[in-house]
């Protein structure tokens, strides 16, 4: 069950790893929150050290492009490869300069169990601190088990209620979390199911979420209200976020060329829709068309133009 749990487990992660368009504040707030609860202070030969380690090839990559894009300091970054148990590679971030200014703008105290509230004070820096806990020590079971459940692992009973009141200040949706004691740590956890939905889609996981919520509505129909809603979301936002990429490309043609000098009439219709209508489908733009020329037009078609729409954007940007 175990490795099942872990697998899921890495799955969330690892799409987390490839989100990139986003503010800057919620970079900060990940950076916070996983140096939080997975760095640690040391002072060696009277210099100041900040050490982080995961097992996750991708997390570590991740941070360590995170702290590139915010920081200047230079870091130090090691594998190691354990050749007892399960052969498992570690990777190692070892931070030796700044360490006041990188503390002071994640508003980190390793003495301190609070969470600034410059660093987090709204709905989307409290999903990136989220997000970077969950990154250093969150866990949720596959969906294929039964018995729903996200925790995040903590060493600091104080500190695993900071993170469960940071829940209820989130104001998209209410969390209900519980804290228990296990061995020597302290677990915040959700087993409601459709939270733990609300959760994927909260800190990024959209695809994670679709298949959470796929093979929960496989399984069996209870609740599927609320599952059917997480799923809409989903899809509301990964149309929104294809949305902006073509956007994006639209823009880059109309500086080049100007939209209205595309001699391909769907294209050039396609473009003037998509600029119109940012939370349009494929199928709703291709309603649109057939609308206006008078003919079925079909989605893939509409796909097929997209790409094309894509090839001339990256021609014109070289």
């Amino acid at each position: 069950m175990a490795k099942v749990r872990h697998s899921f487990t890495s799955k969330v992660k690892e799409e987390l790893s490839l989100i990139s368009e986003i503010s800057k504040e919620r970079k900060i707030a990940i950076l916070s929150g996983y140096v939080r609860v997975n760095g640690h202070f040391n002072i060696l030969n009277n210099d100041d050290l900040i050490t982080l380690q995961t097992e996750n090839a991708k997390v570590a990559k991740y941070i360590y492009q995170l702290f590139k894009e915010i920081f200047s300091s230079k870091i130090h970054f090691y594998y190691v490869k354990n050749k007892k148990l399960n052969k498992t590679t570690s990777y190692k971030m070892v931070i030796k300069d700044d360490i006041d200014h990188i503390l002071n703008t994640l508003g980190i105290s390793f003495i301190e169990n609070k969470i600034s509230r410059e660093v987090v004070f709204n709905d989307d820096t409290i999903a990136g601190y989220l997000c970077g806990v969950f990154l250093a020590c969150g866990s949720i079971n596959s969906p294929n088990i039964s018995k729903y459940h996200l925790e995040f692992c903590v060493n600091d009973e104080d500190f695993a209620n900071r993170i469960s009141k940071l829940f209820l200040r989130y104001k998209a949706t209410n969390f209900e979390t519980k804290i228990i004691k296990r061995r020597k740590q302290y677990v915040v956890y959700i087993k409601k199911s459709d939270k733990i939905g609300e959760f994927l889609i909260m800190i990024g996981a959209i695809n994670s979420c679709m298949e959470f919520e796929n093979i929960r509505i496989d399984r069996d129909f209870i609740n599927s209200a609320n599952r059917l809603n997480n799923l809409d979301t989903a899809n509301m936002v990964k149309t929104t976020n294809v949305a902006k990429k073509q956007i994006e490309w639209i823009k880059i043609i109309d500086k080049n060329l100007g939209i209205n000098n595309i001699s391909n009439v769907k294209i050039r219709l396609i473009c003037q829709t998509r600029l119109e209508n940012e939370t349009y489908s494929l199928s709703d733009i291709a309603n649109v068309l057939s609308n206006i020329l008078n003919t079925k037009v079909s989605k893939s078609n509409i796909a097929h133009l997209f790409k094309k729409i894509e090839e001339m954007a990256l021609k014109y940007e070289g």
